[in-house]
């Protein structure tokens, strides 16, 4: 996919895809974006020293990268796994400024994240090893359960067909009971949809121009 490089108002990078006329963060802040509905909402609500997480839709590494640097900070150990079916080129992750703004001595590591072999298990550092898959989250087989489910595709309005009941069925069979989802999409269908599938789900207070967001447990 065509993806051009902006600066949102945390000073961060996102990208914009003109096909999909959707952006990959939030214009109001990239950074401020995944920090509050990913790792504070997700990662920090667990009370676990090893924490298997799936993310949907790997992108700019930027979710993954918050969680490495958090998982250091509090000696967490992290097994990652990444669905992503369009890898971004060299040319373009490289320009990210993630590390810059928030770790300038990781800047190899979140390298790293996007340069890493596909579809095995890599150690990035000793307590996190990723593994990317490049498929589409409606092909993909899922190999193991997970503590922690990243749900970041495109919007339920750009990509309807990655939000159905049947993709969160799947997810929450993937998901330990107890486990949690997090997502940016707080539409009321989809809350309905992971209600249905077995999630209890909650609305928290969103990042900048997000007004809430959603935190699921897997119940059964």
């Amino acid at each position: 996919m065509e993806t051009i490089l902006l600066q949102t108002y945390d000073g961060s990078h996102t990208l914009y895809v003109p096909s999909l006329k959707e952006h990959y963060h939030s214009v109001h802040g990239a950074v401020k974006e995944s920090g509050t509905v990913f790792v504070r909402n997700g990662l920090l609500s667990l009370d676990k020293k090893n924490i298997s997480i799936l993310e949907i839709g790997f992108g700019t590494g930027l979710n993954a990268f918050l969680t490495y640097l958090e998982s250091k900070k509090r000696g967490i150990e992290i097994r990652y796994t990444g669905i992503e079916p369009f890898p971004l080129p060299a040319e373009i992750y490289s320009r990210l400024n993630y590390a810059e703004l928030l770790d300038p001595s990781a800047r190899e590591v979140f390298l790293t994240l996007h340069e890493c072999s596909w579809d095995v298990f890599s150690t990035i550092s000793e307590g996190f090893q990723l593994k990317k898959v490049r498929t589409d989250i409606r092909k993909i087989t899922y190999e193991e359960r997970y503590d922690l489910i990243y749900f970041d595709a495109f919007a339920p309005d750009v990509q309807p067909e990655l939000w159905k009941e049947e993709i969160f069925q799947q997810i929450a069979e993937a998901t330990k009971p107890g486990g949690v989802l997090v997502t940016y999409s707080s539409k009321a269908e989809i809350r309905r949809r992971l209600k249905k599938t077995g999630f209890e789900v909650s609305k928290l207070p969103g990042p900048p121009g997000k007004r809430e967001v959603i935190r699921a447990v897997k119940t059964v």
